[in-house]
């Protein structure tokens, strides 16, 4: 037996989450068992111990989209027991169990060996939010970054940290966008040269296009600010789009910036990621995120307080990155 958040859903459809002890025979099926040591809290996460948000498909369910930790036992010649993997994505604790248990058995094809230079707990300190923040830099590198201040929203969250601090390690001006003033001096201590008001960039306007401000963006949030920041872009600027925290529509946003100044708007999804891609990232990760800047961004959780954790990365109240110490 081991222990696991299960959140099961009642006969009037309503869920509740709990750590409860269940057995490797309840696990689903896959060619690679984990002993599991560390995990993250995600938005998504959050949806997954509540009500669902539509991702979770069959109860009794274990949440936890990312994991690290050690192989136990492996049908796939890739792996070994006592290999140090890492997992993200692959819908891993949306539509199939996750990593909010002490073990995980997952398919080899879902796995990444763990960079060297790397232990388990700082994987998770990166997660799937700084794995996607990674992608979003290399996306804006690949396109070609221009001059002047580099703009991230939603800053204080975990993608937005973790954005931040490698942009600022890479040599950039960065600019981060948050609601919460109180955040100022953590986002600069993260390497943030300028803090900018959500309430600057979330009012409508009728101007098709605005100053030319920014030269390349990893943008959060969406919905109007979303709109305004392309308004805002350097001609030939990039930005590379990770979520909708905003809402799932670009507000206010007209075709001008994509026509007019060559504006690229580039998609980033960590989910499905080819493997090549992720071990690029993963290497990345280790050389240009600075370690002492991540541990700023951590709090530690255990499996017991995930339930009242994803209620408030719902509301928006979490900062930095949450790793959860699945053995504690």
């Amino acid at each position: 037996m081991f222990k696991a958040l299960l959140v099961e859903k009642n006969d009037e459809g309503k869920t509740s989450a709990s750590v409860q002890d269940i057995s490797e025979d309840q696990l689903p099926e896959g060619n690679v068992t984990v002993a599991v040591e560390y995990s993250t809290v995600n938005y998504k996460d959050g949806l997954c111990i509540g009500p669902g948000g539509g991702l979770v498909r069959t109860y009794p369910h274990v949440p936890g989209i990312d994991f690290a930790g050690t192989v136990e036992t492996s049908e796939d010649d890739r792996y070994k027991p006592g290999d140090k993997v890492v997992l993200t994505g692959w819908r891993v604790g949306e539509n199939r169990w996750g990593g909010y248990a002490e073990k995980a058995r997952v398919s080899a094809d879902m796995l990444v060996p763990l960079p060297e230079g790397l232990t388990t707990r700082q994987a998770m300190a990166v997660g799937t939010a700084g794995l996607t923040a990674m992608l979003a830099v290399m996306a804006l590198e690949d396109q070609g970054l221009k001059d002047g201040p580099l703009l991230v929203t939603g800053a204080a969250g975990g993608v937005g940290s973790v954005a931040t601090a490698i942009l600022a390690n890479l040599g950039h001006e960065v600019a981060a966008v948050t609601g919460r003033p109180e955040q100022e001096d953590y986002l600069k201590s993260l390497g943030a040269t300028q803090i900018v008001a959500r309430e600057e960039l979330t009012e409508e306007t009728r101007k098709p296009l605005e100053a030319e401000l920014w030269g390349g963006c990893v943008d959060a949030v969406a919905g109007a600010m979303l709109g305004r920041v392309l308004k805002q872009m350097k001609y030939g600027a990039s930005v590379a789009a990770i979520g909708l925290a905003g809402g799932a529509a670009i507000e206010g946003a007209l075709i001008t910036p994509f026509i007019l100044r060559g504006v690229n708007l580039l998609g980033i999804d960590s989910v499905m990621q080819p493997y090549q891609n992720r071990v690029r990232a993963w290497g990345r990760i280790a050389k240009d995120l600075p370690m002492d800047k991540l541990e700023a961004m951590v709090q530690t959780a255990t499996l017991s307080d995930l339930p009242g954790l994803g209620k408030d990365i719902l509301k928006g109240q979490v900062k930095g990155r949450v790793v959860v110490d699945v053995i504690a």
